[in-house]
């Protein structure tokens, strides 16, 4: 049955309107982003393909290569249901607040840890601030695995002069949640702070983030 044979009544946006958002399933959801079905299904059936091939907990880092393996959904509808479900992720993420003071490794902590929620691999972002240690700006410069060799020196250092920061911090996350560094960890470190010296902003600390808890460079006195 196609969408427009359905009672108008009963079809997703006209329930949404009528009854509220809170009325509709998952399945209506995902059929409203899609919009639109083939000659073959409709959108509420491509809809519920996706669902009994993908849990909601799996659609939230699911990928364009994912997606259109399922009839009915190609590059244009996969990026615009990814594009929909980050919207979502970042309304209910608590952004670290620009122009913040935060003066302690635990403050810092707490403004960002929510950048790392759910995450399955490791993102490395750097924080910069002014004289006052103010955030004057964030940067995501990697996702993967951590070492020397993938996170490049000139994209820390090149925000930094583009911000005209003072002073820049380094945190990732580990999704197995050991905070405890690992050699690469240190080794990346480590060199960050050499460049940074030479460049005259200097990187502070490095944080690593896990589920509940996190590691300070500065606070184990290892900078």
């Amino acid at each position: 049955m196609k969408i427009k044979e359905i009672n108008i009544d009963d079809r997703p946006r006209e329930r949404l309107i009528n009854n509220g958002k809170e009325s509709l399933s998952t399945n209506e959801l995902i059929s409203i982003i899609l919009s639109t079905g083939t000659k073959n299904k409709n959108v509420k059936e491509i809809s519920e393909e996706l669902l009994s091939k993908y849990s909601i907990d799996e659609l939230k880092d699911i990928e364009v290569n994912n997606l259109i393996n399922i009839n009915g959904i190609g590059k244009v509808k996969a990026i615009t249901l990814i594009a929909s479900i980050e919207l979502g992720k970042r309304i209910y993420m608590k952004e670290p607040k620009i122009n913040k003071k935060l003066s302690t490794p635990k403050e810092i902590y707490n403004e960002t840890k929510y950048l790392f929620n759910n995450l399955k691999q490791e993102h490395f972002y750097c924080l910069y601030f002014n004289t006052k240690q103010e955030l004057i700006g964030k940067k995501l410069l990697f996702k993967g695995t951590i070492n020397n060799s993938t996170i490049h020196p000139r994209e820390v250092f090149k925000e930094a002069y583009k911000l005209s920061a003072y002073s820049i911090i380094c945190l990732h996350n580990h999704p197995s949640n050991n905070t405890f560094p690992s050699k690469a960890d240190d080794d990346l470190t480590y060199s960050l702070i050499q460049i940074g010296r030479i460049h005259g902003i200097p990187v502070l600390d490095h944080i690593i983030v896990g589920d509940d808890n996190y590691f300070s460079y500065y606070d184990n006195k290892k900078i």
